[in-house]
């Protein structure tokens, strides 16, 4: 370790204390990887302050000695977003001990929390005062505000709720030379210029360190009604899709979809779960509507779908009766990335599309994989109701790394020129992280990359803030 790294740990824990400094190798190695493996660096030291203004202090120590920061939150993404680099030259900055939840006021239907906080933390909180925070992901229990806010994150309640954009009203950030920019409002409305709020979220940690937010909450629904529906093409659940909004409106809240695969792949590496229809259907749905009370849900729901079965739109539904049987069928949804992990090697596509544009692109996408020779299987899901795919394709556990690789670039190419032609994005949910940073470049308009690079040497001329991410 060279004399300057000993200095910045000494001035690090100056500032945040020996409970603030993880610098044993074996106690930072959770720091150091992905979530799904395939990224690992190393670091002198993780940092993790106590609250903002030590965090500004790190910042300001970091931007002074031009030591490249990499922020980290609950480390469940799945781009890289949030893996260092192997120089050591970068330190992380993790924000899991601020963790206050500052402020509930449900007249204003808001909350305040560091970002620190644990999302499913967050819906605790909410619910403790009668009131609902939506997002909702598989990793609700180990993801926080802060990497959800960074990413932009999506999840199930989108249709309904919108995506962390929607669901943020203000934000507290450390920006790269250490001052804070306290932006904490709880308003709807706030016309004073240009919306600083909405730049930092989905920046991926690349403009400055997320301290704080402010969140929207909502009335808290207390009536539900859940349908599993098999399908025999995409083009019917798109056409189901349509005909459910329409009679349900806004108490649609989720519409997710699941390809035979997809389904196969959680029975066989997910323990407890089984299949919800007789027969296996090409494609699934999982159909969630909620108000705040009953407002007939279920028979608008039985009304829907049995149409759809008298017209042979559907080939199959079940209707859950308990909670227990839809926690069951959430589960087999939110077990998909899980199994993935532990079936083989996944190539990833998180894409957004037209939703009228879905079923085509799937069609033509399986056509031009399959014409690639490669052993491969498609594992399609995600949310259909709001465009938002995971087109993914697993490889065999046995391809080898230089395998792997070609197979990435190759299929990537392939998808990407796709989702792009269809007027799709070829990021989603996920965040571009460095998984997606060099299809960026490829992809977006030369115009859109230079506004992107100057913002970036804006806020942070001497590229500290989370350097080989997004841009």
């Amino acid at each position: 370790m060279s004399e300057n790294t000993k200095e910045l740990i000494a001035q690090l824990r100056a500032i945040v204390g020996d409970a603030g400094l993880v610098t044993d190798a074996e106690q930072q190695a959770p720091y150091l990887k992905d979530w799904l493996g395939k990224w690992e660096g190393r670091v002198s030291v993780v940092v993790r302050p106590a609250d903002t203004a030590q965090t500004a202090e790190v910042v300001r120590l970091c931007h002074l000695t031009h030591t490249p920061i990499v922020t980290q939150g609950g480390n469940t993404g799945m781009s890289g977003g949030a893996t260092p680099d192997d120089s050591g030259a970068q330190v992380i900055l993790s924000t899991t001990r601020m963790n206050r939840i500052r402020d509930v006021d449900p007249i204003n239907n808001t909350m305040t929390v560091d970002a620190g906080v644990i999302l499913a933390h967050a819906q605790d909180a909410a619910r403790d005062v009668g009131r609902y925070f939506p997002l909702s992901l598989g990793a609700e229990g180990s993801c926080t505000v802060g990497g959800n806010l960074a990413t932009n994150a999506g999840g199930i309640a989108v249709l309904r709720f919108g995506n962390m954009r929607e669901l943020a009203l203000g934000l507290e950030v450390v920006l790269p030379d250490g001052r804070i920019w306290n932006g904490l409002r709880g308003l709807r409305k706030d016309n004073t210029g240009y919306d600083l709020r909405d730049l930092f979220i989905g920046s991926e940690g690349t403009l400055g360190v997320i301290t704080g937010a402010v969140l929207k909450l909502f009335s808290q629904p207390h009536a539900r009604a859940t349908a599993w529906v098999g399908a025999d093409s995409l083009a019917q659940l798109a056409e189901l899709l349509a005909r459910t909004r329409a009679r349900c409106g806004d108490r649609l809240v989720a519409f997710e979809m699941m390809s035979a695969a997809s389904l196969a792949l959680v029975l066989q590496h997910v323990a407890d779960t089984r299949a919800p229809l007789a027969q296996p259907a090409a494609f699934n749905a999982l159909i969630e509507l909620a108000d705040t009370e009953d407002t007939g849900l279920q028979g608008m729901l039985e009304e829907v779908l049995g149409q759809a079965l008298e017209e042979e739109l559907v080939c199959d539904a079940m209707f859950c009766t308990s909670g227990t049987q839809s926690t069951a069928l959430w589960k087999i949804r939110e077990g998909i990335s899980q199994a993935q992990v532990r079936a083989g090697k996944v190539i990833k596509h998180d894409i957004a599309l037209p939703i009228s544009a879905i079923a085509p692109f799937v069609a033509r996408a399986e056509a031009a994989i399959a014409g690639c020779g490669l052993a491969t299987e498609v594992i399609n899901f995600g949310h259909l109701g709001d465009g938002n795919l995971h087109f993914n394709v697993m490889i065999p556990l046995s391809a080898s790394y230089d395998e792997v690789k070609q197979a990435t670039l190759l299929l990537n190419r392939l998808v990407h020129d796709l989702v792009t032609e269809m007027s799709g994005s070829i990021s989603a949910e996920h965040g571009v992280g460095q998984l997606r940073r060099d299809e960026l470049r490829h992809y977006k308009a030369p115009v859109e990359m230079e506004l992107m690079l100057r913002i970036k040497q804006a806020f942070d001329p001497n590229l500290i803030m989370n350097p080989g991410k997004l841009v």
